[in-house]
C-alpha cells in the first residue's frame, strides 16, 4: 500500500505534533462592555480550577477583553458597577457585584448579592454547561453567546433592565440593583433550603416569576434547571454587558423545555481563516473543516482538538508503513 507520505511532510506533521501537545486548550472567553458606562467585570473560577489571568479589571464602554481558559474550567463571571478604585494603589470598592477584596482584582471572592452571574463549566472532551443567573439577584444586562461549537449552543441572558421593573421591595442601591427573594426576605420557601431544599417543595415565588417574565432563559430560583441551564461542545463563548438590540431577541426568546434535548447540530462560525495545509501532503484523508473545503468553522478549542487527533492519526500511518 503505498500512501503519499514525504520526509518534508513528516517532519511538519512531526513539528505540529510537538506544538499542540504542550496542552489542550480551553476555551475562550470575550467580555464586551457595550453599556454607556464603565463596568468592571469579576471572575470567580471554581474549588478546583485554575485563576484566569485575572479575578478583576476595568472595562471601558467599547471595550473588550479575553482569556484562555485551562481545560475543564468552571467558573463565574459578574459586572460590578459604580466603582471607584485608587489610581496608584487599585484599592476601592464598587456600588454594585462588589467582591468585597477591597481592590480591582477579587482575589478568589465571590460577587456580594445583588449581582447577574455568567456561570459556566467546560470540559475538554464533552459538553459544556452554562447559565445566567439571577438567583443572586440582577445588576447589569448580560448576555452570553456561544460561538463556533456544535449542538444547541443558544444564546442566554437577561438583556431587560429589571432595575425598572424592580418590587419596591426588592430595590438595592437606590434602584442600582434588585435583590432576590431570598436575599430580601431570607425565608426558605424564597431560598430553597430547609424544609423546601428539593424541587419537589421549592417551587417559583411570585418574585422569580417576574425575573422569568423579563428574562426567560435565565435562572430566576434554584430549581429553575430545565429552561436555564445550555449546553455547547467545543466552543468559545462571548459575555455581553448591555448587549445590542440585535443580540436581545435571541435571550428574550421562549427558551426550550429542557436543556438536555436532542442537538440540532448548528454551528456558529467564528471568522477564523482556515486551517493552511503545507504543500506536499495529500489532505483528502483530513476533514473538510480543516483543509478549508468546509462552510462550517470551528472554534479554536475545537479545532486544537481536531488537529491533534488528525495529526496523530497521520503520524501513526506514516511510522507503520515507513
Amino acid at each position: 500500500m503505498d500512501l503519499p507520505f514525504s520526509h518534508s511532510s513528516s517532519i511538519y506533521i512531526i513539528t505540529l505534533i510537538l506544538l499542540l501537545c504542550k496542552g489542550t486548550a480551553g476555551a475562550t472567553f470575550t467580555l464586551i462592555n457595550r453599556c454607556s458606562y464603565t463596568v468592571w467585570p469579576g471572575i470567580l473560577s471554581n474549588a478546583g480550577s485554575d485563576r484566569l489571568d485575572t479575578t478583576g479589571f476595568e472595562l471601558p464602554t467599547g471595550g473588550s477583553r479575553s482569556f484562555q481558559a485551562p481545560p475543564n474550567w468552571s467558573g463565574r463571571f459578574w459586572g460590578r458597577t459604580g466603582c471607584t478604585f485608587d489610581p496608584n494603589t487599585s484599592q476601592g470598592s464598587c456600588a454594585t457585584g462588589d467582591c468585597g477584596s477591597n481592590q480591582l482584582e477579587c482575589n478568589g471572592a465571590g460577587a456580594k448579592p445583588p449581582a447577574t452571574l455568567a456561570e459556566f463549566t467546560v470540559s475538554s472532551s464533552t459538553q459544556d454547561f452554562y447559565d445566567v443567573s439571577l438567583v443572586d439577584g440582577y445588576n447589569i444586562p448580560m448576555i452570553v453567546d456561544a460561538n463556533g461549537g456544535s449542538g444547541t449552543c443558544l444564546s442566554t441572558g437577561c438583556v431587560t433592565d429589571l432595575n425598572q421593573q424592580c418590587p419596591a421591595e426588592l430595590r438595592a442601591g437606590n434602584g442600582a440593583a434588585c435583590k432576590s427573594a431570598c436575599e430580601a426576605f431570607g425565608k426558605p420557601e424564597y431560598c430553597c433550603n430547609g424544609a423546601y431544599g428539593s424541587p419537589d417543595t421549592c417551587k417559583p415565588s411570585v418574585y422569580s416569576e417576574i425575573f422569568k417574565a423579563a428574562c426567560p432563559r435565565s435562572y430566576s430560583y434554584a430549581y429553575d434547571d430545565p429552561t436555564s441551564t445550555f449546553t455547547c461542545t467545543g466552543a468559545d463563548y462571548t459575555i455581553t454587558f448591555c448587549p445590542s438590540s440585535t443580540s436581545q431577541k435571541s435571550a428574550r426568546d421562549t427558551p426550550p423545555t429542557s436543556s438536555t434535548g436532542t442537538a440540532n447540530g448548528s454551528e456558529t462560525g467564528t471568522g477564523e481563516d482556515p486551517v493552511p495545509v503545507p504543500m506536499g501532503i495529500n489532505s483528502s484523508w483530513l476533514p473538510n473543516f480543516v483543509t478549508g473545503d468546509s462552510s462550517k468553522t470551528l472554534s479554536a478549542s475545537a479545532l486544537h482538538t481536531t488537529l491533534i487527533s488528525s495529526t496523530t492519526l497521520y503520524l501513526s500511518l506514516f511510522l507503520l508503513y515507513s
